[in-house]
């Protein structure tokens, strides 16, 4: 992987200058974009605090006094954006001081969970805060849903999507000072069909990506476009709405990644500091102290600490802070800050985890994430939004990844490594873990793959007059099904015939191997009767005596092909050995949501 470059005031690798930049022009509206910021939304900025002397509020306002110009290279329809939807290497991709929390969407579906609890007046207020997108823009040519195990359990992506959009108050903490909104971080979570696990890939924001058709504000659907200057966060800002055009980054996301999204959340500034103080501050670590000119090097000095070296708590603006800091420490890249962003996240998480149901803290917190939400129709309602959070619950922070996919550049922006990338896309479609596990099928509260308790058997019950198609079961007979194929689906069908059969199904699982041709009834001691019984629904099936107690079934080859293989559930055809391993480009650089707060947040030299 390639070293990054120091990026300066119009984000580009190896450029000098501060992050709000000035003279350079980088960054800025043209035409009809340059009108002045939207009005704050109301009550969004109750408990935002106002901008400290000497940082960015001054230097946008040195900026202005200094002139900006305006965004060149930038074609389209004028007001409508033109849906040109990309920036060239000096364009309004580079600037990172702009980079939105993706820590928010995380804290604001989880918060959701104390909603239970609340009464109708709560649940009303809260209701009224969440506003939502047309999904009528999400793109019709999309990848195939996931399909559910015999639970009805199936993985879920979200999209997190970071707006610095300039209403509610945002300007004032650094959303920047022209019109329209832009998504410079953006965050995909995989949640794993046994949702114990999941995994967060951040999308660099200026990583070369094909944008597929999208809908403008006009109605009309922008071409397809793709190019050396045509960079993945543009897709946001495509048709030039204030509010930004999330369906378009969900198309492009889908498109580079052949991931369906389930659900898309766009979070904003102001939301991100009053979920910071409702938590009563996110405990960090910094490897050295910072100074308002690391914040903001227009000022062209030192000035004063605003973050100790060590660990710390911060809330509000020092939150933003120190999850937007890209000077003074490592070697002042965006990929040193997402470290930073990352670790935030799991300190985030960690703090509400250990909070629990508290309604003092938690209903100030559910207002401020409600607040901030822009959402998918498909998560409309605190309803909705509470189901998701607990889905969410049983995940163990260990078990919480975070990842970036491998990249390189690619002049001044980014271009992700193939293979290595799609490997990840790969293993994510196939439910498959950063350590190779299979999630697929695994049940939050099924047994692992021990042994069942053996079924006692009933000496005079018949052994050979039950007819091949219903087993009778006259006392209750417990099965575990395994799958031994790669095929989706199957051990719930199976589950499915086995319990209009009368048989006990104890768990769904994947079996150790995904290479079984035939299907095989393995049974311990005193289970050979009911393990005949149970191949009679199984057609071709063999029979196995087996140490281990009780009976399993392991779905083989055999089975899948009777049943249709992939296609019977409308999923792609399924390929015949596991996704590779992923290469140590993605595992090494992982980060675990409870890895040490102090470790891992710089990259390169300098700090």
């Amino acid at each position: 992987m390639a070293r990054p470059r120091s990026e300066g005031s119009t984000g580009s690798a190896g450029s000098t200058g501060g992050p709000t930049g000035s003279g350079t022009g980088s960054g800025t509206r043209s035409g009809a974009r340059a009108a002045a910021a939207p009005a704050a939304k109301d009550g969004a900025t109750g408990s935002i605090p106002a901008p400290r002397a000497g940082g960015r509020a001054e230097a946008r306002k040195a900026a202005q006094s200094q002139g900006r110009g305006g965004r060149g290279g930038q074609g389209g329809d004028g007001g409508q954006g033109g849906g040109s939807g990309h920036r060239r290497s000096g364009g309004r991709g580079k600037k990172p001081e702009r980079n939105v929390k993706k820590i928010v969407g995380w804290t604001a579906v989880g918060a959701l969970v104390l909603i239970a609890g609340t009464g109708g007046a709560i649940y009303f207020k809260l209701s009224g805060n969440i506003k939502t997108f047309d999904s009528d823009a999400v793109s019709k040519d999309r990848p195939p849903e996931a399909t559910a195990d015999a639970n009805g359990n199936k993985p879920v992506n979200i999209l997190l999507i970071g707006s610095d959009s300039r209403g509610g108050g945002n300007s004032d903490l650094g959303g920047g000072n022209s019109e329209g909104a832009r998504s410079d971080t953006t965050i995909l979570l995989h949640v794993y069909a046994d949702h114990k696990n999941a995994i967060g890939v951040s999308i660099p924001r200026n990583t070369l990506a094909v944008i597929p058709p999208c809908k403008l504000p006009n109605g009309k659907w922008t071409k397809e476009q793709k190019g050396d200057d045509v960079l993945f966060n543009a897709a946001f800002e495509t048709g030039g709405s204030p509010e930004g055009n999330p369906a378009c980054t969900q198309n492009t996301v889908e498109k580079l990644t052949g991931i369906r999204v389930d659900h898309t959340i766009v979070v904003d500034f102001s939301g991100f500091s009053s979920m910071t103080k409702a938590v009563g501050g996110v405990e960090v670590c910094l490897p050295k102290a910072i100074y308002e000119g690391d914040i903001n090097p227009n000022l062209n000095k030192k000035g004063a600490q605003v973050l100790p070296v060590g660990k710390q708590k911060v809330d509000g603006q020092k939150a933003l802070d120190y999850v937007r800091l890209r000077h003074g420490i490592g070697d002042g890249s965006d990929i040193g800050r997402m470290k930073r962003q990352q670790a935030f996240m799991s300190s985030m998480i960690s703090t509400v985890k250990k909070q629990g149901l508290d309604p003092t803290t938690l209903l100030p917190l559910a207002d401020a994430a409600t607040k901030s939400l822009r959402v998918d129709e498909g998560l409309n309602s605190v309803d909705k939004l509470m189901s998701l959070a607990l889905s969410l619950k049983g995940i163990d922070m260990h078990d919480l990844k975070f990842v970036t996919p491998p990249w390189r550049y690619h002049g001044a922006n980014l271009d992700l490594v193939k293979p290595d990338a799609d490997k990840l896309w790969e293993a994510i479609r196939a439910d498959h873990t950063l350590d190779g596990k299979d999630a697929t099928g695994q049940q939050p509260d099924a047994p692992a793959a021990a042994p069942e308790t053996p079924a006692v058997p009933t000496p005079a019950a018949p052994t050979t007059t039950a007819p091949p198609t219903t087993a009778a079961v006259t006392t209750p007979v417990k099965v575990a099904v395994y799958n031994g194929t790669t095929v989706n689906g199957l051990a719930g069908k199976a589950s499915e015939a086995l319990k209009a059969a009368k048989f006990t199904v104890t768990g769904t699982m994947t079996a150790k191997s995904t290479n079984k041709a035939t299907t095989t009834i393995e049974y311990g001691a005193g289970q050979k009767a009911n393990a005949e019984k149970v191949a009679a629904l199984f057609p071709g099936a063999t029979l196995a005596a087996s140490s281990a107690a009780g009976i399993s079934v392991v779905l083989g080859k055999d089975y899948a092909d009777a049943n249709g293989g992939a296609a019977a559930s409308g999923a792609p055809a399924a390929t015949p050995t596991a996704p590779a391993p992923l290469p140590t480009s993605v595992t090494e650089e992982a980060r675990s949501a409870d890895d040490d707060i102090c470790a891992n947040t710089t990259y390169g030299s300098g700090g």
